[in-house]
């Protein structure tokens, strides 16, 4: 079955700047426009400042700050449009998830007040380190292709918009400084503060992060959330994420419900007034999710392949008639395969899965069944042609797994071109144009399929923090038969170990370790960073070895990262 939601056999529009998308995409820009938005009367929200919004309430005692953005330039973007409509100052901060902590030194500084409160949820500390580390590389490649960090700004390839916002980072704020602070008044269940003279209601509420919080305000009948977005939900973030189970998504609108919202501002798009209209839009952004959940699992009783369920799978009518639940985001075709992967993981019956032959085999058996090489060609370009883009986009894949030769390359840039200039979602369109960017050798995205570590991450964490992140580094060739622990001794006294077992490593403490290693936190960034190596570290005094030195130089050898085996 075509799915028309997906994209359509249409004429592409061209925005602004010359880029070309589905005329809905482009038009969905208008709605993230950069304003400051007054929401009755003691509320503001900056739409269209960066990815996501930073919101002020006004309490008798001064004004309440919701998220910071992504860097300190974003906050102090805000901050100025707060100061054109009041000189109260900001004597609380709050965070909805720990997306958007970025930017909160800003708020201090303007303060002058380090103890200022910050609010949120203690799952926040976490989850950010949970992002960098052991998935460091996948995460930041992820980010790239769906947000679109590497495409023009102008041109038939421009970036359009990133579906929740105009861009991933304003690119008005680079270069960008880090300023996260951490919550000093953390929490995991429902609780209830007075901050800034107003009570404040924080009840947690998984949306896309497991330390999202709704925030209410019952003085001001007023609601700040992190689930009605300005585009339908997205249960799979086609950068790569954790299951977003809509049952647990649900619990937070049926909260939502419950209360007497006159003023509803989210973390993303525009705010809305009025309790009818607010009512409206919370029952049809949880009806599109209960009916993805509902219309799949019901698929999968019947035995449908995932396949047969993205075609069947298919939101009606009714959830086009409000940008709310529009796929500007991600695809409801991709929700369907993220809920069977969630329920019952990547198998879903279809026998020809269980043993598939490797990619390049596959394709050369399947070249060599349809006639050779030029008979798929020739087949591809019909498709395209036809604007027959799935069919094309499969056929060229084949034609590149097998030779990878630049003609096939381009016919396989050219398909996914097509669907990313006829689809309303932002996500695709950004991923499908920096892969065809890719193919055609006019972007290298080799350094996010390398594990490379942030001097400043590393020192920003405890010493030991990233020790255990080499275990999956580990090249199990060079680890062969290596029976050996290495204990780390950092100056700040901190320790940490890890133990290669004939081509595994291990996390310990140490205390059983065959060598020790002495060296400083600030030497151990460089070396994570490759801005040193180790035998230059060792030859400087920097790093000093106790025990077997050739033995741990053999240890380190095992590693993916240059810098630890020179």
């Amino acid at each position: 079955m075509y799915l028309q939601d997906s994209f359509e056999a249409i004429s592409p529009a061209r925005h602004m700047n010359g880029q070309l998308g589905h005329p809905d995409l482009i038009g969905h820009s208008e709605i993230l426009e950069t304003r400051f938005y007054t929401c009755g009367d003691n509320a503001w929200c900056f739409v269209g400042n960066g990815l996501s919004n930073q919101t002020f309430v006004r309490g008798p005692e001064g004004i309440i700050a919701i998220d910071s953005g992504e860097c300190v330039e974003e906050m102090q973007a805000a901050l100025a449009a707060l100061r054109e409509v009041t000189d109260l100052p900001v004597v609380a901060c709050i965070y909805t998830h720990f997306h958007y902590v970025g930017g909160t030194r800003a708020i201090l500084d303007e303060a002058g007040d380090a103890t200022l409160p910050i609010y949120g949820h203690e799952g926040i500390a976490a989850n950010l380190q949970r992002f960098g580390g052991e998935i460091g590389p996948r995460s930041a490649r992820g980010l790239v292709h769906q947000f679109g960090v590497q495409l023009p700004a102008s041109g038939e390839d421009g970036l359009i918009n990133v579906g929740l916002g105009q861009f991933f980072r304003n690119p008005g704020h680079a270069p960008y400084t880090h300023g996260y602070v951490p919550a000093n008044q953390t929490f995991s269940t429902p609780v209830s503060f007075t901050i800034a003279g107003l009570q404040v209601e924080m009840t947690p509420a998984p949306s896309d992060a497991t330390d999202s919080i709704t925030i209410w305000f019952p003085e001001l009948n007023l609601c700040v959330n992190n689930l009605v977005w300005p585009a339908l939900f997205n249960i799979f973030a086609i950068r790569g994420e954790e299951y977003r189970d809509p049952r647990i998504l649900l619990e937070g609108f049926s909260h939502l419900e419950s209360l007497p919202i006159e003023q509803l501002l989210g973390t993303h798009g525009p705010p809305v007034a009025g309790r009818e209209e607010i009512a409206g839009i919370i029952a049809d952004f949880s009806d599109s999710i209960r009916f993805m959940w509902d219309q799949t699992v019901r698929g999968i009783n019947q035995g449908l392949t995932l396949d047969e369920l993205t075609g069947a799978v298919q939101l009606p009518a009714r959830f086009r008639r409000t940008y709310f639940t529009r796929q500007f985001y991600g695809l409801v075709e991709h929700h369907v395969r993220q809920i069977h992967a969630g329920l019952f993981g990547w198998f879903d019956e279809e026998p020809a899965k269980l043993f598939p032959l490797p990619p390049a085999d596959r394709a050369a058996r399947l070249i060599g069944g349809f006639g050779g090489k030029d008979t798929v060609r020739h087949q591809v370009d019909e498709a395209l042609e036809a604007l027959d883009f799935r069919w094309a986009i499969e056929l060229s894949s084949w034609l590149v797994q097998a030779g990878d030769e630049p003609g096939d390359r381009n016919r396989l840039a050219t398909a996914l071109r097509g669907v990313a200039r006829r689809t309303t979602s932002a996500n695709i369109r950004n991923w499908l144009l920096t892969r065809a960017l890719e193919l055609d050798g006019k972007l290298d995205l080799s350094r996010h399929r390398t594990h490379r570590f942030s001097y400043h991450e590393v020192l920003a964490a405890e010493p030991g923090a990233y020790v255990p992140v080499l275990r999956v580094m580990l090249d199990p060739a060079r680890a062969r038969g290596l029976l050996h622990e290495v204990r780390w001794h950092f100056d700040t006294g901190e320790t940490a170990g890890l133990r290669l077992r004939d081509q595994v490593a291990i996390p310990t403490d140490g205390t059983s370790a065959d060598s020790l290693l002495r060296l400083g936190h600030d030497v151990w960034a460089q070396l994570l960073a490759q801005k040193i190596t180790l035998g230059a570290a060792l030859e400087q005094g920097r790093v000093t070895i106790e025990g077997d030195a050739a033995q741990v130089r053999r240890f380190f050898a095992a590693f993916d990262l240059e810098s630890l085996r020179s």
